[in-house]
């Protein structure tokens, strides 16, 4: 369907034993006898190595750790006095391993290997010096992206630029500023080699543009930055949106499910039902979201809403920023849950029937503002109604006299779940088909608006963010004065779930503020201490398999 469309699926089977579990979920199997892996690999087929590596950055993107909760938008959807040491920092200590730091390490691997493959194993013919360029291109690209992700959350890093040939015991962080100038160094040897309008799925020049950007952006604030950083950061994002006008389309057409493949995406992670099994394994529609399933009326296996997964939720502060007048808010959170079946809602004796379900009906109401006590009263004898201030754990009061008292709602619970990631084609909390995007041009008009206020061009860093803003509300120029926070929460309200929110609060360095107002967990009990949690900790098996190179970030 979507995914690296034209890519012709070839054989895999020895280069997967080669590159030591490096086969690609994407390609199907075919048997070859009779050959070696000195002969195998050819300009003919070498692209498979490639679209290994864009297999495993689907893993990254699966993977949710170290994004959302303990963050001033997403929070734990369990008892605000509860420990949870991912949101509240209570207790934060080092795993055995950690998915964040072995996902982009295997994309590092898998890139390593084709830029080592491609450069010093193929024989090319002259007549496909190109196709050689634009594999490693991609590959520096895909491995510049890996190596950001993991800066960001573990500061300085192993910087391991060889294909994986042996178990070693030697590895050895880098610093944090080394780890960024390898980031650019790959990015800005990728840039000229790239396509402008690649196959679906492949890494283009406007979205390694738009990734750089951020890079440079991201490196301004350290200590090893420059003023001069947030210069290029907002050159590189006027080109990476190249002229595109993202009012051509609504933000609720971006997130249509018929529509994933559009010109505001730069790069997604690309799924689908065709091929393999293992390409229909998204697991983004069973984010931000609790068990509805559990409602009377909303069934299991039937709902259009999915099975939750994870804990996180969004915070009050969230929902709270979302203006009348923002089409995103009906585009991005269902507030009210629709029966998908029939059911029977009795008294607590079971035998007298106080409301016949259909498929159809509202069973959760939430309204954007409080209801007076006549109408709530009026709605409860038909659904459940949660208020603004009744989103987090906890039972309401009963109402006397309505149907749906809220005793009898088995979810503890209650809140306006996640829409635009919702999936068509799914199985509960798995075998999702849905794209995820990784890069969208409403954020690169964020970056550059951050990146022109850091410069101190806040003309253009207004130009920048309102156009974001004008595609959601309809009106121009909407800001006259801009702010850090203001950027926050315009990023907020376009790209929650889609970008790793708490590495930008970190990046500003707005994270501890932040949470420290809007985050429920953290603001009865946080333990966030900057000394210690503006990095993760490094997994303790890296520390086993190292234990005399490699080292632990201070204080865990």
């Amino acid at each position: 369907m979507k995914k690296l469309k034209n890519i012709k699926y070839t054989t895999y089977i020895l280069i997967c034993m080669m590159l030591f579990s490096a086969c690609n979920d994407f390609i199907e199997e075919d048997i070859f006898s009779g050959i070696t892996s000195e002969n195998f690999i050819t300009e003919d087929n070498a692209d498979q190595l490639v679209v290994g590596i864009y297999t495993q950055v689907r893993t990254v993107y699966k993977n949710y750790g170290y994004k959302f909760e303990g963050t001033d938008i997403f929070t734990s959807r369990n008892d605000v006095t509860s420990i949870s040491p991912s949101n509240d920092y209570v207790g934060l200590q080092p795993s055995n391993t950690n998915g964040v730091w072995s996902n982009n390490y295997d994309v590092i691997a898998k890139a390593n290997t084709a830029i080592n493959r491609y450069e010093n194993q193929i024989s090319w013919s002259d007549g496909r010096l190109t196709e050689r360029a634009y594999g490693i291109a991609q590959a520096r690209a895909l491995r510049g992206l890996a190596f950001f992700n993991l800066v960001q959350q573990f500061g300085g890093v192993v910087i391991d630029l060889e294909e994986p040939v042996s178990i070693r015991s030697d590895y050895t962080r880098s610093t944090e500023e080394e780890t960024y100038n390898q980031i650019i160094a790959d990015l800005e040897a990728a840039i000229p080699d790239l396509e402008d309008n690649p196959e679906t799925g492949r890494f283009s020049k406007r979205a390694a543009q738009h990734l750089l950007a951020e890079v440079y952006l991201t490196r301004a604030y350290t200590t090893f930055g420059s003023s001069a950083d947030y210069t290029t950061a907002a050159a590189l994002a006027e080109s990476a949106i190249g002229g595109y006008d993202i009012r051509s389309q609504t933000f609720a057409q971006v997130f249509a499910y018929d529509n994933q493949v559009n010109d505001e995406v730069l790069f997604a992670a690309q799924w689908g039902n065709e091929g393999d099994a293992e390409n229909k394994n998204n697991n983004k529609h069973a984010m931000f979201m609790y068990q509805v399933a559990n409602l009377p009326g909303i069934n299991r296996t039937t709902t259009p809403y999915g099975f939750s997964i994870g804990s996180p939720m969004p915070t009050p502060f969230y929902y709270s920023l979302f203006a009348d007048n923002d089409t995103r808010e009906d585009a991005t959170i269902h507030r009210a849950l629709i029966a998908d079946g029939d059911a029977t809602w009795t008294n607590l004796a079971g035998d007298v029937v106080l409301d016949n379900i259909v498929a159809g009906d509202t069973i959760v109401y939430f309204p954007k503002v409080a209801l007076d006590a006549t109408e709530l009263a009026e709605r409860l004898d038909r659904y459940w109604v949660y208020q603004p201030d009744q989103y987090l754990w906890g039972t309401p009061d009963d109402i006397p006299g309505v149907n749906y008292t809220y005793s009898r709602n088995p979810e503890l619970t209650n809140f306006p779940i996640f829409k635009k990631f919702e999936d068509e084609d799914f199985n509960e909390d798995e075998e999702g088909a849905r794209d995820t995007f990784i890069f969208r041009v409403a954020e690169t008009h964020l970056i550059a608006a951050e990146a022109y206020l850091g410069a101190g061009n806040s003309s253009s860093a207004l130009t920048h963010i309102n156009r974001v803003r004008e595609r959601a509300t309809g009106v121009a120029n909407e800001y006259t004065s801009v702010t850090i926070d203001d950027i926050l929460n315009e990023r907020a309200l376009e790209l929650a779930g889609e970008d790793n929110r708490w590495a930008v609060l970190k990046r500003t360095g707005k994270l501890e503020e932040r949470i420290e107002l809007y985050n429920p967990h953290v603001i009865d009990h946080g333990a966030f201490d900057a000394a210690t949690h503006l990095l993760r900790p490094i997994p303790n098996q890296e520390l086993t398999l190292s234990p005399d190179t490699m080292t632990q970030n201070p204080n865990y």
